[in-house]
């Protein structure tokens, strides 16, 4: 068992609970160009984050990048099952939050959007395990 940290979020868009593997970058991602939503796995060559699959994991990143079609795209990844179970970021995306309202309204897949101070979000690193509470408590494991 690896090192066990709480960081309290606040949870913009759709609340709900989520686990799964951490995927943490510095750099922020445009879904569009960036995912490929009938895999979920980041196809943005430039990216951190190129090759992994985020399907199902936790995104964790600064914000997002690039226009209303992002939302579209990372509403399809939604649909198609292949979305991240949550995203954490450090400034609200109007764009993200869209993409994930639009995805419990439309299909019942909520995928929470939390937001967390800047410092709390560089604590957490790919490959760690994240559990998020419905009331927007974060567990983040280091796994050593």
């Amino acid at each position: 068992m690896g090192e066990m940290t709480t960081i309290s979020a606040i949870t913009i868009v759709v609340p709900g609970a989520a686990s799964g593997p951490a995927f943490a970058s510095d750099e922020p991602i445009s879904f569009w160009g960036g995912l490929d939503p009938n895999s979920g796995e980041i196809i943005d060559r430039r990216h951190p984050l190129s090759g992994h699959n985020i399907a199902g994991g936790i995104l964790v990143i600064p914000n997002g990048r690039g226009s209303c079609s992002a939302s579209g795209v990372f509403l399809e990844a939604i649909r198609n099952r292949f979305g991240p179970a949550a995203i954490i970021i450090s400034r609200i995306d109007p764009i993200i939050g869209l993409g994930s309202i639009l995805g419990d309204e439309l299909y019942g897949r909520p995928v929470p959007v939390l937001v967390v101070s800047e410092p709390d979000r560089e604590k957490i690193s790919t490959g760690d395990k994240v559990t998020i509470s419905e009331n927007g408590q974060i567990q983040v494991e280091t796994l050593i």
